[in-house]
């Protein structure tokens, strides 16, 4: 089977967004294909952070995945993994300075960073495409799911090996492919002009995890109309709950309430019920599958190390392939 490999960070909860972008799709991908799925918890330290938080965020991410439907043999912690930084630093060898400087998002932090009381911008932060790099390709992945905001650094991973196989004589790496998420970015309902983030505040992100009351909430207080609409076109709030719906494959509900917005008989109050209803109904199976698997703590956590420790086994070949290649020396293991 072809390989899969993508990674999040461990920012603890799970909000509809990151559910219906990604994650859903994470799901399918593993009856199609061999996949692996990682939290990156390496990643989380080149911003500021706590160390308690990050381990609590780590664990909480895991279960809130496998709560969706990931299977923990497929799942497996960067830090569990150090030939993730092994290969990194050999990357690093690989790639050009220019080519970091011309990653956007180390811009987009860097200025978050350098506005902070401290104005401290890690290394890391400038580096850290090259560890996404070592991530992708230390197993090889056929196909890595992106959206399009993510094509630069699935670029420079394809440049990487590029480079490294043009400098061995051997085509080793794979460069791999991307696999574009079939929804596009969910945007916040309370400002539907940006995307649903948790790092943008309370109120422009609903959590996979929340309490009946607070999704019907957020979902009845959505922006629908901001008046900048265009005669003709649907706003950009209606979309989004329209979006939401199709997303969470609700069809009937939407095809219904289409019709009325096409007739011009569609009360936004009816869309908002629906779009609702689908979230919650989500939400609580979810909940349930959680509260399973946190009755089972250790026995999940001790999953997932092993899952780890038998991911590991790849890398740790790869890494044994690539010091043969680049010169260095090799131990057994």
């Amino acid at each position: 089977m072809k390989q899969v490999l993508s990674c999040i960070q461990p920012t603890g909860d799970m909000h509809f967004g990151n559910y219906f972008g990604a994650v859903q799709n994470w799901v399918r991908l593993q009856d199609e294909y061999d996949c692996n799925y990682g939290v990156v918890d390496y990643h989380s330290m080149t911003m500021p952070y706590s160390p308690k938080k990050l381990r609590e965020n780590t664990w909480e991410l895991l279960f809130n995945l496998m709560a969706v439907g990931i299977k923990p043999s497929n799942l497996f912690v960067q830090s569990l993994i150090p030939e993730h930084t092994e290969l990194n630093w050999i990357f690093n060898c690989f790639c050009s300075y220019g080519n970091l400087t011309r990653m956007t998002q180390f811009k987009d932090k860097g200025s978050q960073s350098a506005s902070t009381s401290e104005g401290f911008i890690s290394a890391g932060l400038f580096s850290y495409p090259v560890l996404q790099a070592a991530d992708i390709l230390i197993y090889k992945a056929d196909y890595v799911p992106i959206g399009k905001d993510q094509e630069q650094h699935l670029e420079l991973s394809r440049n990487i090996a590029q480079r490294f196989n043009s400098q061995i004589g051997k085509e080793y790496f794979v460069l791999p492919e991307a696999l574009y998420t079939e929804t596009p970015k969910i945007k916040s309902t309370a400002d539907p002009s940006r995307k649903m983030s948790k790092s943008a505040g309370e109120k422009h992100s609903i959590s996979l995890f929340a309490d009946e009351a607070r999704i019907r909430k957020q979902i009845r207080s959505a922006v629908t109309d901001t008046g900048d609409t265009k005669e003709g076109e649907m706003s950009a709030g209606v979309t989004n709950l329209f979006e939401m719906m199709r997303a969470a494959k609700n069809m009937e509900a939407h095809a219904r309430l289409m019709d009325d917005y096409k007739s011009g008989n569609l009360k936004y109050s009816d869309l908002k019920d629906a779009v609702a209803d689908t979230l919650v109904g989500l939400s609580t199976t979810f909940k349930e599958n959680k509260n399973e698997l946190l009755a089972n703590k250790k026995e999940v956590k001790n999953q997932i190390k092993a899952s780890s420790a038998e991911i590991r086994k790849r890398a740790q070949e790869t890494i044994k392939e690539v010091k043969e290649l680049t010169g260095l020396l090799n131990v057994r293991f």
